[in-house]
Formats: C-alpha cells, structure tokens, sequence
C-alpha cells in the first residue's frame, strides 16, 4: 500500500496542506513543513513556483514570485522534498505546478527526479488529461501518482476523464 493509499484508508478525511517551496525562502521552507506536519496536516503539496501560474488565485501567484525573486529553482523544491522525505518518511507528499518546469528536461528525467526525491504524486495543472501522455505515462511508470483537478464547472460528461 502506498502512503497516499495508506492516509486515505484512515477513518477520518485527510487534511491536506499547502506550500510554495522557498516561500518566503528556500532555507524557511523545512521549517514550514514540519509545522504544517506537527500540526497535523496527512498531505503535504509543495509548490513549485513558476512565472505564469495562471491557474493560482492571487495569494499562491504572490507567493510564486517572492519564490522565484528569491532565486528558487527546480533542484532547490527537489532538494527540499527529499529532506523531507527523511524527515516525514510516512507523511505522502505531493508536487503541484505547472508543464514547464516538469517537462523542460523531459518527463522521463522528472519522473526519476520525484522518485529520488521520495515524492507520492504530482499535479500538473495545466496539462489536460487529453495530453496526458506528455507527463503522466512517466510518472506512472515509476509509480508516481497523477493527480488531476476537477473544478466546479467540470461538466459530469468530462468527470470520468478526469
């Protein structure tokens, strides 16, 4: 059993908590994570920030770009999952953000990057499940979870897809 699968067979529903990595700064953000784990949080999601989150509301947008300002890249949320994962080895963790940074270097290279890093799933945003295959075929393939979003206009035709 997973630690996703393991967290969403508890009798109780699943806190799940949210961070940009290097928000206000990559050195803050374990201490971050161990908060939201000590108080109580069953998932974290670590953003990964980018220049464009089109798909974040105003407060996650502002915290991408005091991210990004701070100079965080892609090996710094690597390295801060991994951490983590040595530190909360039960507790699922889970990337959210967008194409471009999981994909700049291939997806097979950011599937075995999350595997590295002991990370339980992924959320893309902006990839479709009609181009699913850009991303989602990788990380399956290293049992990475794909994690997709319905939104409260998703249509019940479209549900299942997703």
């Amino acid at each position: 059993m997973t630690r996703l699968q393991s967290t969403f067979a508890k009798p109780h529903p699943a806190l799940v908590a949210f961070v940009t990595a290097g928000d206000p700064d990559v050195l803050s953000t374990p201490a971050i994570l161990d908060a939201l784990v000590e108080g109580g949080a069953d998932i974290i999601e670590l953003g990964m920030p980018f220049t464009d989150p089109m798909a974040d509301g105003p407060a996650i947008q502002a915290a991408n770009i005091r991210s990004l300002s701070g100079g965080t890249k892609t090996a710094d949320v690597l390295k801060i999952a991994a951490d983590f994962r040595v530190r909360h080895p039960a507790i699922p963790l889970i990337l959210m953000g967008y194409a471009n940074p999981m994909t700049i270097r291939g997806a097979d290279w950011f599937a075995d990057a999350c595997v590295s890093a002991g990370v339980d799933g992924v959320i893309c945003v902006d990839i479709p499940v009609e181009e699913d295959d850009s991303l989602g075929d990788a990380l399956r393939a290293k049992d990475v979870a794909v994690i997709r979003l319905a939104t409260p206009t998703t249509d019940a035709a479209r549900l299942p897809a997703i």
